[in-house]
């Protein structure tokens, strides 16, 4: 793979700098905007997967302890609570209404 050419350092003011072509450095800024759109694009991905953690965190501690139940009314009546729940812990979570 060739190398590409290294662009001329020139000073300016007693101030190194860099001299490129027209076309590289508009190249260079649109990189840069891309770069800026992609780094929003993960902060957001980054916060909707801490969200989701937390939501599967809670739906854990809400599942993994069962509460104890006696008869089938009592079972029934408990399943009905901790659907309730997870539904009123998915919602919150999605910041929708019920």
């Amino acid at each position: 793979m060739p190398r590409r050419p290294q662009p001329s350092r020139i000073t300016l003011g007693g101030a190194e700098a860099v001299a490129l072509p027209v076309a590289e450095y508009e190249q260079l800024l649109a990189s840069r905007r891309q770069m800026g759109g992609q780094s929003a694009r993960i902060r957001a991905l980054s916060e909707q997967l801490r969200r989701t953690e937390q939501l599967l965190n809670e739906l854990e501690e809400l599942v993994t302890d069962p509460p104890s139940v006696r008869g089938r009314a009592a079972a029934e009546d408990e399943g009905a609570r901790l659907r309730r729940a997870v539904a009123e812990l998915v919602r919150r979570h999605r910041g929708t209404s019920p």
